[in-house]
């Protein structure tokens, strides 16, 4: 499923995503050992940030300069009107050019939206544009392929590189991986938190 298409399914759903998941704790457990992992605070990126705020608030609460990019214009309406003076831009991630360099950076159920051949140059990408010793926090399947699903009455594509090929990527980007989590096991819902070294 073309990134386009996710996009205009995450807009249909924008406002009863906001609604549902503001005061949701999913994720924050994994984002606060990522944030730990961090020496200091500094500029903070959330891909595929979403409407309801709930990470890039978090982010701001531990010190960090957080901005948030997403594909749907809709999610990314309705996050600016719950935080007016954060920087969002709606960008696919592909297109995404980095300014600066992060020292910390999630994708919480977002880049496995991607088509499998995006997969990588993504997650490199993603790993370049971190500091030295920055933190990256990103969730992927399990299982290596291309799937879709049904999620909150909408079709959704998914892809995976598998486990070992993502952390293989994370070990050729001069990244050091710090945390695994099948964290919704039995489901194949994978988090992952590595640290760029060089």
């Amino acid at each position: 499923m073309k990134p386009e298409r996710i996009g205009q399914n995450y807009d249909i759903i924008a406002d009863s995503w906001r609604a549902e998941h503001q005061a949701s704790n999913y994720g924050i457990s994994q984002l606060e050992r990522a944030i730990a992992f961090s020496t200091t605070a500094g500029a903070a990126l959330d891909v595929g940030c979403g409407s309801s705020n709930r990470f890039l608030k978090h982010m701001r609460e531990a010190g960090f300069q957080p901005e948030g990019i997403d594909i749907s214009s809709e999610m990314i309406r309705a996050a600016r009107e719950g935080l007016p003076d954060t920087i969002f831009s709606v960008l696919d991630v592909r297109d995404w050019i980095p300014s600066k360099s992060y020292r910390l950076m999630t994708a919480w159920d977002s880049t496995f939206h991607l088509p499998f051949d995006d997969q990588e140059p993504v997650l490199k990408k993603l790993c370049a544009a971190l500091e030295i010793d920055g933190v990256l926090l990103f969730t992927c399947g399990a299982p290596r392929g291309e799937i879709e699903g049904e999620f909150s009455g909408m079709r959704f594509g998914y892809s995976s590189l598998g486990v070992n090929g993502f952390l293989q990527i994370l070990i050729d980007s001069s990244c050091e991986v710090l945390h695994v989590e099948h964290d919704q096991h039995p489901l194949d819902h994978v988090a992952v938190i590595a640290k760029r070294r060089k």
